[in-house]
């Protein structure tokens, strides 16, 4: 049986609803972080030695990294589903399968650490310097990438249901996590309704509210 080696607020989440949407049966190992460091415990490393999640092992193999379990899981277990097979909807499925790791979610966890280094015990009189040297990171750098990024989004996604095709697909199970860390961590997602509404529907999903539920 699949073993889904799922680390607490992490991206294992994309592993459980896939295996939800293909009726693959599965078993979760849980993994805490550690409550001071929000380190990955050193037992995860003891399944892949850089201690991350997500990893599954399904036999004698062990595979790491969302996009190429994602890959495995399709083709290994899709018999044709969660994967366009032709033409332009192919294509469309692996530009925005490897867009979620290779283009958005670097610069989300920039943004992320920026404001954990924002908050971070200091010296009073280092707040203010450290706070202008974020504030000028984000207006000079990470915005000026996520929001060409982000309209890039809204507009494919306008009249679409889904990222690839007619149906729900890999890309989808990639790009979803994405956008709601996008609309949990950005300030201002007004401008990007469809992305809104993209991220609701997707929650509304039955598989995906299975998958929550075993995450937990």
């Amino acid at each position: 049986m699949i073993q889904v080696h799922h680390l607490e607020h992490s991206r294992s989440i994309r592993v459980l609803w896939l295996l939800e949407e293909l009726g693959v049966d599965y078993e979760v190992v849980h993994y805490r972080r550690d409550p001071k460091t929000k380190e990955a415990p050193e037992s995860l490393k003891k399944v892949h030695p850089l201690g991350k999640s997500p990893i599954i092992t399904d036999g004698e193999l062990t595979i790491a990294e969302s996009g190429a379990i994602i890959e495995y899981l399709i083709d290994t277990y899709g018999q044709g589903r969660m994967r366009p097979q032709t033409g332009e909807a192919l294509l469309e499925y692996r530009y925005w399968l490897h867009f979620a790791e290779g283009s958005l979610m670097p610069l989300l966890v920039m943004k992320m650490v920026l404001g954990m280094v924002e908050k971070a015990p200091m010296p009073f009189f280092i707040r203010p310097i450290a706070r202008k040297i974020v504030a000028g990171i984000d207006q000079r750098f990470t915005l000026p990438r996520l929001k060409p990024q982000l309209a890039l989004i809204e507009a494919h996604l306008q009249d679409r249901g889904w990222f690839a095709g007619h149906d729900l697909s890999g890309a989808d199970i990639q790009m979803a996590l994405s956008l709601q860390f996008c609309l949990s961590s950005l300030p201002d997602m007004s401008d990007y309704p469809q992305i809104r509404s993209y991220v609701e529907r997707v929650e509304r999903l039955p598989a995906y509210q299975r998958a929550g539920k075993k995450s937990e």
